[in-house]
């Protein structure tokens, strides 16, 4: 007789590459779905109804500053430039910092600057963080939660906890964040490289690396510091999932070389603490990974989330399988803007049957990869078409 398995059961044994009854399907993020439901209980119990392996997500901690920082915000318009320019300034007890964005027509944020967003890379003017000198007022940026917010995170949950255990889900925790402020941190999270390419931006990021490595290294510990202190309040929560967001960390932006540098150290504290807390540690990365897997090998990484056959730079799903069989679980093996957004039935089908045959039948997670974002008749009929063909197909490909 075979075993039945939880979801939460099913996603564990899959997370450590052993045979469970047959190939979990669990989306990454589904911000088509999310944004019709009213709650998050809505939004998992929406994904149930369509048969996925759901992930009870904690709620997010919030993101805030230190106290005695205040904040100065401006518009300015100027016959030199073809875009308003949005000024920021951070007044902290060790000096000030300021950016300048480039308010272009798709700037979302009305005439604010958050300080985390993937908006400010190509836009950015100024950027906050220049020379070592501004790192002393960057620790005024990552304040620790308060005593209020951890009593709140650890209400919400609880109840959270509760549905997970009764519905049988795996419960994840750490990439997201809040802020009191909208917009304040509108990607944040566990994260590492990501910091650096908001605040320095990327090429700058990549320039001072080589030329102030030393500054790098301090900035990055000081992200790693932050992140511990919030992954400690998330794990002594039971948690099964940390997941740490790394999609700036690849080898599109920097060599093996640099990431073994300056990367490595600060994830290799990062998955200990995972690990001595008993739970799995997931790496999102959805492109640039090739070159990286014997460190992420070395690095005990549990599960790499984000495998793209399409946008992912160098991504051979045969050899990353391959090499990664039994020591790291996959998680995702169909591009979601192209394929399910954008692309046929037959398509998706397609798709879908070769991430199954290829990544699977232990140590596979199936996702749209990173997201689903569109609420179009075309998407959702996608969607459908690539749950119904993983349903088929499931079994381990038969």
């Amino acid at each position: 007789m075979k075993k039945k398995f939880s979801s939460r059961e099913r996603m564990l044994a899959t997370l450590e590459s052993r045979k469970t009854n047959y190939i979990p399907c669990s989306f990454m993020i589904f911000t088509a779905m999310e944004q019709k439901c009213k709650n998050q209980f809505e939004f998992i119990e929406k994904q149930m109804e369509l048969g996925l392996d759901v992930k009870v997500e904690l709620s997010e901690l919030p993101f805030r500053f230190h106290p005695e920082v205040k904040i100065k915000e401006w518009k300015e318009i100027t016959k030199e430039e073809k875009h308003p320019l949005l000024h920021k300034e951070y007044i902290t007890p060790a000096g000030r910092l300021t950016t300048i964005v480039r308010k272009t027509e798709d700037w979302p944020y009305k005439d604010s600057v958050p300080l985390f967003n993937d908006y400010l890379a190509p836009r950015s003017k100024k950027f906050l963080i220049e020379k070592r000198e501004d790192l002393e007022a960057l620790k005024f940026l990552f304040a620790e939660p308060t005593s209020k917010d951890i009593f709140n995170f650890r209400n919400k949950s609880k109840k959270l906890k509760e549905f997970a255990q009764k519905k049988g889900l795996l419960v994840s925790g750490g990439w997201r964040s809040s802020g009191p402020e909208k917009g304040i941190d509108e990607d944040g999270g566990t994260m590492g490289a990501d910091a650096l390419l908001w605040l320095c931006g990327g090429e700058n990021a990549i320039l001072l690396a080589m030329d102030e490595p030393e500054m790098i290294k301090e900035l990055l510990q000081m992200v790693s510091s932050w992140n511990i202190k919030r992954m400690e309040i998330y794990l002594e929560e039971g948690i099964d999932l940390l997941v740490r967001r790394a999609w700036y960390e690849g080898t599109e932006l920097w060599s093996p070389t640099l990431y073994r540098r300056f990367m490595f150290p600060v994830l290799k504290k990062e998955i200990e603490l995972t690990h001595q807390a008993g739970a799995k540690f997931g790496y999102i990365m959805t492109s640039g990974v090739m070159p990286l897997l014997d460190d992420f090998l070395e690095l005990g990484i549990d599960v790499l989330i984000g495998v793209d056959p399409i946008m992912g730079k160098g991504t051979d799903l045969n050899k990353l399988k391959e090499r990664l069989k039994g020591k790291i679980c996959l998680w995702g093996g169909v591009n979601g803007f192209l394929t399910i957004e954008k692309g046929n039935k037959e398509e998706v089908e397609e798709a879908v049957q070769k991430a199954i045959s290829t990544l699977g039948p232990e140590g596979f997670i199936l996702s749209p990869v990173d997201n689903v974002t569109e609420d179009s008749e075309k998407s959702w009929e996608n969607v459908k078409t690539m749950i119904k063909r993983w349903k088929e197909t499931r079994n381990y490909g038969k």
